[in-house]
C-alpha cells in the first residue's frame, strides 16, 4: 500500500498547514481534514471509502465538500466507515439539512451519494487484499485508531488520543508493524492542556513509545502550527527507545 500525507497539521495557517487526511492507494481516505482540498477533481472522484477516527472538525471538514463535488460523477456512493457514536454525530450535526444536505438521501435513499457503515473496535474491513482494523483510542470524544495491513506490512495511525494501555496492547499485537503515526498536539509546557484535552505531549509520547514492543518507523503528526521544532526537540530530549521524526505534508509511506 501507499499512504500519501495530504495533511498532518494540528491547525491551519499557510500552505504547509493542512489538517489531518491520508490517501491510501487511490481509493481510501483515512480521516478527511482540509488536506483533501488539494486533490484534483478526478482524484476526489476515485475515493470510494473514508475511514474516520473521530468527529472533530479538523478530521471531518472535507467530507461534506467531497461528496458535494463528486457525487454526481460516481456510480456508487462514497462509504464513510466509523464507530456508531461518530456516525450519529455526523448525522445529527453535519448532514442534517441545516449545516449541510443529507447526502444519504440525495438524489434518493435508493441511490444515495453517501452511505454510512458502522464499525466496531477490533473489526476488520477487507478491501481486496487490504485490511483496515479499528483499534481502541482514548480522546475527548469517542475515537479509534486504525491499523492498515497491505498483506506485506502494517501501519498504525493513532488518530487523536492520549495514553491508552488498550491502544498500546493493540499496537503490540500487530505482528508486521512497519510504521506508526502518532500524534503530539501540545508541547511539554502545555502538558496540563494535553491531559485535559486527551492529547499527547512529548513526554507522554516518549512514555508511550517505550511501551511499544516492536520497532516501527515512528512519525509524529498533529503538531500545532509554529510548534514543530520545539515539539520535536522535546521528543528527542525525552530519550524514547524508538526514534521519531516529524511527518511531512506530501510524504508517501509504502508498506
Amino acid at each position: 500500500m501507499k499512504l500519501k500525507v495530504l495533511g498532518c497539521s494540528g491547525g491551519i495557517g499557510g500552505p504547509e498547514a493542512r489538517t489531518t487526511a491520508f490517501l491510501a492507494d487511490d481509493d481510501i481516505l483515512i480521516d478527511c481534514g482540509t488536506g483533501v482540498g488539494d486533490l484534483e477533481l478526478e482524484a476526489l472522484a476515485a475515493v470510494d471509502h473514508i475511514f474516520v477516527t473521530h468527529s472533530h472538525m479538523d478530521h471531518i471538514a472535507a467530507i461534506p465538500l467531497i461528496v458535494d463535488a463528486v457525487g454526481e460523477m460516481r456510480g456508487v456512493p462514497i462509504t464513510v466507515h466509523a464507530i456508531p457514536e461518530v456516525l450519529r454525530i455526523l448525522r445529527a450535526h453535519v448532514f442534517n439539512w441545516l449545516i449541510w444536505p443529507d447526502f444519504t438521501a440525495i438524489p434518493d435513499r435508493r441511490r444515495p451519494f453517501l452511505r454510512f457503515q458502522p464499525i466496531k473496535v477490533g473489526e476488520e474491513v477487507r478491501l481486496g487484499t487490504r485490511t483496515i482494523t479499528a483499534l481502541p483510542a482514548l480522546h475527548s470524544v469517542p475515537a479509534v485508531a486504525y491499523c492498515l495491513d497491505s498483506g506485506n506490512g502494517q501501519l498504525v495511525y493513532t488518530g487523536d488520543t492520549t495514553y491508552s494501555p488498550e491502544l498500546v496492547a493493540a499496537i503490540n499485537a500487530c505482528r508486521d508493524l512497519r510504521h506508526l503515526i502518532i500524534e503530539t498536539a501540545f508541547s511539554d509546557e502545555q502538558h496540563g492542556l494535553a491531559l485535559a484535552a486527551r492529547h499527547l505531549s512529548p513526554s507522554m509520547v516518549a512514555a508511550f513509545l517505550n511501551e511499544i514492543a516492536r520497532t516501527p518507523e515512528v512519525h509524529i503528526s498533529h503538531i500545532k502550527p509554529g510548534q514543530g521544532e520545539r515539539v520535536m526537540a522535546q521528543i528527542a530530549a525525552a530519550g524514547a527507545r524508538l526514534h521519531a521524526i516529524a511527518l511531512r505534508q506530501g510524504q508517501v509511506i509504502e508498506f
